[in-house]
């Protein structure tokens, strides 16, 4: 049991750290967070949509932050590196965010959950889903999903290319929760197979057809029979010399005209 309290002390740790995170580069748009241990410590890798915000005016933030890592959550020599989201549309986490941001500026759910799907398919994702619950437009709560493309909910491909984004907005009417799920560009899904054509060396060392011997004797004397009865260059003379010499028109004889009797003088 010591080992299985251990391993949950651990998570519930990691978990409240990234939650303190998430308040704290807020405005920075957090983007994710990654967390390794070394032997020489605790490496945290933290996403942002605007690293400079988060490491401040001569490191002064992210300073304060590596301070706080040791004296609220006793992680032992925490090293913070801040690495940027080159493409902010298709991280689920800043989608989410802005999606939730949206949503308390007064934003209608569904003209904003039809938008932040626009954007992250235009933005080369192969797949995303929208869900957007609470109390949107009276009181009692209800769950709206806005989806396109490729999306999976188990297996393999759901752990390795789908990415998942949660965040709440806090309206009049009460809490609004928002996730979005995102497949990745690059998403290779397991039904898809290519199809590579054979290469030169692969052609030259397959096996080629043999032929029996006596096959081969049969097939070729008719051949050489045919040869010898049907020449071809006297047919070919033939018809060169019926070309040149055209056929002679005959010449119709015109009959003798008669003479007409000289009529005797009176």
């Amino acid at each position: 049991m010591a080992g299985e309290r251990k391993i949950v002390t651990e998570n519930i740790r990691r978990v409240l750290l990234k939650e303190y995170l998430m308040k704290k580069t807020e405005r920075a748009g957090f983007g994710g967070l990654d967390i390794q241990r070394t032997p020489l410590g605790t490496r945290v890798t933290l996403l942002a949509e605007r690293p400079g915000i988060v490491i401040g005016r001569r490191g002064k933030s992210i300073k304060g932050l590596t301070q706080d890592m040791i004296t609220k959550f006793e992680f032992d020599n925490p090293q913070i590196e801040v690495e940027e989201v080159k493409n902010p549309a298709v991280n689920a986490q800043i989608m989410a965010d802005k999606l939730a941001s949206a949503l308390e500026r007064g934003w209608h759910f569904r003209r904003a959950g039809h938008s932040t799907v626009r954007r992250i398919m235009e933005s080369g994702a192969r797949g995303c889903q929208v869900t957007i619950s609470g109390k949107l437009t009276g009181r009692r709560h209800r769950t709206e999903k806005f989806k396109q493309g490729h999306i999976k909910h188990c297996g393999e491909p759901k752990f390795i290319w789908m990415k998942e984004g949660f965040s709440i907005a806090k309206v009049k009417l009460g809490v609004i929760g928002v996730k979005v799920l995102i497949m990745q560009s690059d998403a290779k899904l397991p039904d898809e197979i290519d199809i590579l054509p054979p290469s030169v060396e692969e052609v030259a060392e397959a096996p080629s057809e043999e032929v029996p011997e006596g096959e081969e004797g049969a097939e070729e004397e008719p051949v050489a029979e045919d040869k010898e009865a049907e020449p071809e260059e006297p047919e070919e003379k033939s018809k060169e010399e019926k070309k040149e010499t055209p056929p002679k028109e005959e010449k119709k004889e015109t009959p003798p005209k008669e003479e007409e009797p000289k009529k005797e003088e009176e």
